[in-house]
């Protein structure tokens, strides 16, 4: 099954963050990474106004996994949390990791702990750029047209500018 992970940063060493996050992500047994898009520092969308000031670097990646979305879930928030994630229920809050689960193959629903396709990462440039970067024609399950369109449609006001290339 093909699954896109967004990754995000915004407390302590960010690249380094992503970097860690996504070696751990790729020693999981039956997991394949099959694309990373550049990394991009972003403004944070939805934050407290004290928390305006701490920029994220985000990046997708793709990958081929024999783990089901609802098992694979747990052990990508168990990353977070051994990359110093702690949930307080503050949403949005400043963190060293975030990983969500954007898509996973044509798979729909509403699941304990997951909704797929994530229910709001075509509002989001920081997820909808990294994503057409590595899947431009990808059209995911609730959309009518491919990711490149989806893009050009989105608000200039989100900052998202080009962090690092390659960043393996």
């Amino acid at each position: 099954m093909e699954i896109g992970l967004s990754l995000g940063s915004n407390l302590g060493d960010r690249l380094a963050n992503l970097r860690e996050a996504r070696q751990r992500i790729a020693q999981i047994g039956g997991m394949t990474t099959l694309a990373a898009s550049p990394v991009y520092e972003t403004t944070p969308v939805g934050v407290n106004k004290q928390d305006d000031g701490l920029l994220f670097l985000n990046a997708v990646i793709i990958i081929k996994s024999a783990i089901p979305p609802l098992d694979l879930m747990p052990l990508l928030q168990a990353i977070e949390a051994q990359l110093g994630r702690k949930r307080n229920g503050t949403l949005n809050a400043p963190r060293p990791m975030d990983i969500d689960m954007i898509y996973a193959d044509g798979l729909t629903g509403h699941f304990p702990g997951l909704i797929l396709p994530h229910p709001r990462w075509a509002e989001r440039r920081f997820v909808v750029q990294p994503l057409c970067d590595i899947r431009p024609d990808l059209v995911i399950p609730g959309q009518a047209v491919p990711v490149r369109e989806l893009l050009s449609t989105l608000p200039a006001n989100q900052k998202v500018v080009l962090y690092k290339d390659d960043w393996g």
